[in-house]
């Protein structure tokens, strides 16, 4: 029945959007090998790949408090660019099948061990959302809970603020484009362990704004997944 499903409305590849052969998967076979996974040496903190076997941290983490414990991220961003970008901006909403399938078999060990009770995905501005249509980060999120069975509290946090896309933004006006940029809306379950979920790690401004007031609000221990995060450093 999925074969004949497939031969009639045959899928996408969710890294070169080219239409997929029934019972192919959500890839096509040229580019299974095209995604670079972020592999050790990576950061302690934020996870981003590290071009130093003996180092422990980032430029960016040894410059800088988070707020969060411990972030982890799937892919190097260079690899899956284009990907990313019909994902965000152009409804492939489908590719999210493929990022959750993924982040259960690259990243699932260390997400146990963290422990959550929820996955928390970056809000979009009410306007922003009114104009793509749809949060991808929440539906980023969405798919890692169906893999993984983790909740996801997409109206726990809310973004007040209409900021400036963060990729047109320096290191120091990315934290002040973000700051009281997020309110939480009421913790009602008491979380104590959260997974914050978003598309892109750069910096981790958006990450440490949004964990921020997760810590106001009693939240305790706050991880964090990203899609993609930049190459080594």
């Amino acid at each position: 029945m999925n074969f004949i499903k497939e031969l009639i409305y045959p899928g996408r590849c969710a890294v070169c959007d080219d239409i997929l052969l029934p019972g192919t998967g959500k890839v096509c076979k040229s580019c299974k090998s095209r995604p670079e996974h972020v592999k050790e040496p990576v950061c302690k903190k934020c996870g981003k790949p590290l071009r130093v076997q003996e180092a422990e941290y980032c430029r960016d983490c040894m410059e800088r408090k988070h707020y969060f414990k411990e972030g982890a991220a799937l892919f190097v961003y260079p690899s899956v660019k284009e990907s990313i970008y019909r994902f965000k901006y152009e409804g492939r909403q489908e590719y999210g099948a493929y990022y959750g399938e993924q982040v259960r078999l690259h990243l699932e060990e260390k997400i146990r061990r963290w422990r959550p009770e929820a996955l928390i995905p970056v809000p979009l501005h009410k306007k922003r959302l009114q104009k793509r249509g749809y949060n991808q980060a929440a539906v980023f999120a969405r798919a890692i809970s169906r893999e993984t069975g983790i909740p996801v509290y997409e109206n726990f946090a809310e973004r007040i603020r209409n900021t400036v896309p963060q990729k047109e933004l320096s290191g120091q006006e990315r934290e002040n484009n973000l700051k009281k940029a997020f309110k939480i809306r009421q913790n009602d379950v008491k979380l104590k362990t959260i997974i914050i979920i978003d598309d892109i790690y750069t910096t981790g401004s958006t990450m440490d704004a949004l964990a921020l007031e997760c810590k106001k609000a009693g939240i305790e221990n706050i991880y964090c997944i990203s899609l993609a995060i930049g190459a080594r450093k």
